[in-house]
């Protein structure tokens, strides 16, 4: 059964990048479709509207990070278990990480609902902006269970050798929110709530392939069977893939904590432009998320069979990409920046001048960003949720946060967006002490 694992194979660079490519790319779709919601809610409903959608964009946060949380620190379990070769306890691990996935969700949508009001004000909305937010929040939050049951399958397609299933459900996932944005928003006239009606109906289409695959997949290498419970590997799959949760977690702080000082600095203006900046460089980023998740369980599972000549192998393709793939992100970032801001704004306007500015100085961050979301998910693959999760914490929590509250203080709103490359920088710095320090430890150096 070992021999038949698509993971167990001798990986090539080309082999690698072709089975990390479909994870990639479905990153970047997810990515895709993200900005979709943001164009049409900014060019069909107003600028109001898309910054409220930055307001609630913690709590979209929170539920992303449970979901990657369970799925990479499991992942990483379930990879391992197999690389073992205890292929029936990897397969009730997996249904037993789904169940709970679903329960969590099922608890945050109730609690959401019952706290919109306190939730919304809480996070930094005037009046004006709660108008729209509670609009969007209270119906995204219906599908919350399956907001986060569509990130666990996204992570463990790829763990069951089928990651072009997962890019083909993500396409279908991403047409259908844009195709139904565009009906709900344009000739239906729903506004906002129309937005959150389309990005839930992308979330069931994932959702609803997945469980279809997985209960239906009985000759493959992960399918679902009767759950035990386990709290070990529940406590395991979160401890392990703390890291995604701090990153996510950290990421709906910091977006609080821009808003915040965008409020005060510029008004709605300024919450509308770093929307735009954080939605383009979470899209910009997905090159390197994709890869560095479809990669993830071949190393979970060469740690688990000890094979250090192809862990060292692995290793080398993985950075030169990465760095490949930065140093054209960033180019892509300075060159395109104006262009990206034109999608979203009117040329001239308030929001288009000030996000123009923030393209001058964030694309820097690009040149540091990919090699330290490799190395926290790498070590989220080698079963070290501890230096995962510091990586994940510096980057998007530590750093940052301590940019965004002294740097405005200083430099005023160039401050502000210096932050993001400080960060990145110093985060790169510490990421790359861990590499070095454990290379004997894990093999791969």
């Amino acid at each position: 059964m070992k021999n038949n694992n698509p993971l167990s194979k001798n990986f090539t660079a080309g082999e690698l990048l072709k089975f990390a490519f479909p994870t990639l790319f479905m990153m970047v779709f997810s990515g895709l479709y993200t900005i979709v919601d943001t164009i049409f809610i900014s060019r069909l409903v107003n600028t109001i509207a898309l910054s409220s959608l930055n307001i609630v964009t913690p709590i979209i946060n929170l539920l992303v990070g449970l979901g990657a949380m369970i799925a990479t620190g499991g992942s990483a379990i379930v990879a391992r278990k197999q690389g073992e070769g205890k292929e029936f306890e990897a397969r009730r691990d997996f249904s037993l990480i789904s169940l709970t996935a679903l329960s969590l969700g099922l608890i945050i949508s109730i609690a959401g609902l019952s706290l919109l009001e306190p939730i919304i004000y809480g996070l930094g909305a005037d009046d004006e902006i709660a108008f729209y937010a509670k609009d969007y929040l209270s119906l995204l939050l219906l599908f919350a269970p399956a907001s986060i049951l569509q990130v666990i399958f996204s992570v463990f397609f790829v763990t069951a050798g089928r990651p072009r299933l997962g890019f083909i459900l993500t396409l279908c996932a991403g047409l259908t929110n844009a195709i139904f944005d565009y009906v709900f928003m344009g000739p239906l006239q729903m506004g906002i709530h129309g937005a959150a009606l389309a990005t839930g109906m992308g979330y069931m289409v994932q959702t609803l392939g997945g469980i279809i695959f997985f209960a239906s997949n009985k000759s493959g290498a992960l399918h679902y069977v009767m759950p035990r419970f386990n709290f070990r590997v529940i406590s395991e799959s979160f401890s392990n893939g703390l890291s995604e949760m701090v990153g996510h977690l950290s990421s709906a702080v910091t977006t609080f904590l821009f808003n915040i000082s965008m409020m005060k600095l510029l008004g709605s203006d300024g919450v509308a432009a770093i929307t735009i900046i954080i939605y383009s460089q979470f899209l910009l980023s997905t090159f390197c998320i994709g890869f560095s998740m479809g990669v993830a369980p071949v190393f979970s599972y060469n740690y688990g069979s000890q094979n250090h000549e192809q862990m060292k192998r692995l290793f080398r393709i993985c950075v030169t990409f990465i760095l490949s793939i930065s140093a054209i992100v960033f180019a892509s970032a300075m060159l395109g920046g104006p262009w990206l801001c034109g999608i979203f704004a009117q040329k001239g306007s308030g929001v288009y001048k000030i996000a123009r500015a923030g393209f001058m100085i964030v694309p820097f961050a690009f040149l540091f960003s990919g090699l330290n979301i490799f190395s926290s998910s790498l070590f989220t693959a080698l079963s070290n949720g501890r230096l995962s999760a510091i990586i994940s914490f510096t980057r998007s929590l530590g750093l940052l946060s301590a940019g965004i509250l002294l740097l405005p203080l200083l430099l005023g709103i160039r401050g502000l967006w210096l932050a993001i490359p400080l960060a990145e920088c110093g985060t790169f710095l510490i990421a790359m002490c861990f590499i070095w320090k454990k290379k004997m430890v894990y093999g791969y150096l």
